[in-house]
């Protein structure tokens, strides 16, 4: 994909989010000029953006809701949720032609009849064309103005400086200015006027005079190179972030640091060539390259971590839908969206979070009536955090709702059969509450779309034990309900214990140890083919690793057994081991190629020996 592209793609999803966020705010305050305006910018440079790939369909939508938004800052039209919502939907049709981009590199080709769609939605009875006219120049001094700017032009393409002149560019485009004010296109005239502004947002003379040969030809264009239109084939989306100078300076002086120490120990290998005692300088140089690995570690992990604001950004709007389909007033707050973590980790939290918010705004909150008899404000609340702590992430969603029913839970948990009665009986609140996470568990009376807390619970805390994370749930009767994620800071980095069983070598990450114990063999049950063992009072399975992994016979359970007990999905089991190894963080690679896929392997590492350490999936394990 060219890179003026991906750049557009980057940029437009910033604008949406921005916009997005300006008109759900200005819902709540009609009055907000400063959201008001600030919705008015992102549509107007989403127009512009628009132009620059020649994404004519794309344009004139926008133009469209950016006329509707002009016209309220005038005054002449009144801020209501109708409005809102059309301009929101705008944003969505926004939303999926950049995802279209994403793929092909080009603008969708039938995004005309979409882009009609939302012209008429605001008023607007012309139809979308292809490629607009060329707009015919006024009579009078414009003439003259428009040759002093293909003057300009011709100037600043003669250009051969290495350095651009801001002073040159800026007085072009002054020019155009001027050009776009008498042709009747105040609005990118104005658009000019605030970049001119800016000075450090002047573009490259080069850039100008394309801009200025897209107002003598009609439209306006501020960007370098070709346009992608003109492009034969598309190429091959790339992935790409957006990384802050100061962390690849880290980068580059970690690597300096890095040399130096090489260039130590190459210094000791010569000398103990010569026969040097070089034990005290080999100690010294490498606790130096301990220290620089695990500098070079965290600056390469901090490379590939996003804000929490990606997946945050995406939860005002679909609860704003929920409040509508339900009738349930409530608002998000969120909180903590600059934290961040990794890449991966951020990318994955949407779909359960998404269950969350869901549970807590359909079954969590009251309707009106029951919050006013409970001595409630009408309106509840949903409040989305996140915070760093050490090497984890916490993320929150609380609401202040009616809580948890426990009785209910214990009920309904009767009803369905996921425990016996007795059990049942004899469980606390919060082990009862912790019966939310079995599979298929529900306390909705109906099936809805949005279904009832509990509903997709299980599936919650599968996709953030995935993750090498945890879900807690606190909740306190008529006042509300916390899901707490907390999740390590990266996924690839991770801390393992190594074990080895039939003389292969495995890593159990560290996380996911509760203990570890020697049994003797007469502490072993059999159950039909299985085994099992108790620890205090409770029946836990007992996996043989050497023989799940296809290494080995079912161990001889006459002697002493070592034992790890690990916790996955909820669920406890003891892992049959030969021997415990030590402790380390690893870098954890996925399995790729042939063993991608494989069971109970969730990557491979390499030791410090040479050897291939494999890190197990403990889910896949005790499934």
């Amino acid at each position: 994909m060219n890179e003026f592209v991906e750049q557009f793609l980057i940029e437009c999803r910033e604008l949406v989010e921005q916009g997005t966020h300006d008109l759900l705010a200005l819902e709540e305050r009609p009055g907000d000029r400063e959201r008001l305006d600030g919705a008015f910018r992102a549509f107007h440079t989403l127009k512009g953006a628009a132009g620059i790939v020649d994404f004519e369909a794309m344009a004139t939508a926008l133009h469209a809701a950016e006329d509707v938004l002009s016209a309220a800052r005038a005054g002449s039209v009144a801020v209501t949720p109708g409005l809102i919502g059309d301009c929101l939907s705008c944003l969505d049709q926004v939303v999926q032609w950049l995802d279209a981009m994403e793929v092909t590199g080009e603008p969708p080709p039938d995004a005309a009849t979409a882009a009609a769609a939302l012209v008429q939605r605001f008023g607007r009875a012309p139809a979308v064309q292809e490629a607009p006219a060329a707009q015919e120049a006024p009579s009078g001094d414009l003439g003259v103005v428009a040759a002093e700017l293909l003057g300009a032009q011709l100037a600043l393409l003669d250009d051969t400086s290495s350095e651009p002149s801001a002073g040159r560019t800026g007085s072009a485009l002054k020019v155009a200015a001027n050009v776009l004010r008498h042709a009747g296109r105040e609005t990118d005239a104005v658009r000019l006027e605030e970049m001119l502004a800016r000075p450090e947002a002047l573009p490259h003379p080069r850039a100008a005079a394309a801009a200025i040969a897209g107002v003598l030809s009609g439209r306006l264009e501020l960007a370098e190179g070709p346009s992608p239109a003109h492009r034969e084939t598309a190429e091959p989306v790339a992935r790409g972030l957006r990384i802050d100078i100061e962390r690849v300076d880290a980068l580059v002086n970690l690597t300096a640091e890095l040399t130096v120490a090489k260039n130590a120990l190459a210094h000791a290998a010569a000398r103990a060539r010569a026969g040097e005692d070089v034990a005290g300088l080999l100690r010294d140089q490498h606790a130096v390259l301990d220290r620089l690995v695990g500098e070079l570690q965290a600056a390469v992990l901090n490379i590939r971590v996003l804000p929490m604001r990606q997946v945050f950004q995406r939860f005002p709007r679909l609860v704003r839908e929920m409040v509508v389909s339900l009738g349930k007033p409530a608002h998000l707050l969120t909180d903590g969206e600059g934290v961040e973590a990794d890449k991966a980790i951020v990318e994955a939290l949407f779909e359960p979070l998404l269950h969350v918010i869901r549970n807590a705004v359909d079954h969590g909150i009251e309707d009106p009536a029951a919050r006013e008899a409970a001595g409630k404000p009408p309106g509840a609340t949903v409040r989305l955090s996140a915070a760093r702590h050490g090497e984890h992430v916490i993320i929150e969603v609380a609401d202040d709702g009616r809580g948890i029913d426990v009785e209910r839970v214990r009920q309904k948990a009767l009803e369905q059969g996921v425990a016996a009665p007795e059990a049942l009986a004899a469980m606390s609140p919060a082990e009862v509450v912790e019966l939310i996470f079995a599979p298929g568990f529900s306390t909705a009376a109906q099936v809805t779309g949005l279904s009832g807390r509990g509903v997709g619970m299980d599936a919650v805390r599968t996709a953030v034990e995935r993750l090498g994370g945890r879900v807690d749930v606190a909740s306190r009767a008529g006042e509300g309900t916390t899901v707490r994620f907390t999740l390590p800071f990266t996924v690839m980095m991770s801390r393992v214990m190594t074990v080895e069983s039939a003389g292969q070598m495995f890593g159990i990450p560290l996380e996911a140890i509760v203990e570890t114990i020697r049994l003797p063999g007469e502490a072993v049950s059999g159950i039909g083919a299985a085994r099992a063992f108790v620890l205090r009072d409770r029946t836990l399975p007992l996996i043989d690793l050497a023989q799940l992994l296809g290494e080995g016979e079912a161990s001889d359970l006459t002697a002493e057994i070592t034992v790890v007990v690990v916790s996955a999905a909820g669920q406890l089991g003891g892992l049959r081991v030969d021997r415990l190894g030590e402790r380390m963080d690893v870098m954890l690679k996925p399995m790729e190629g042939l063993l991608a896929g494989a069971f109970g392997m969730a990557g491979t590492t390499l030791m410090g020996d040479g050897r291939v350490l494999i890190v197990l999936d403990l889910q896949e394990l005790l499934q």
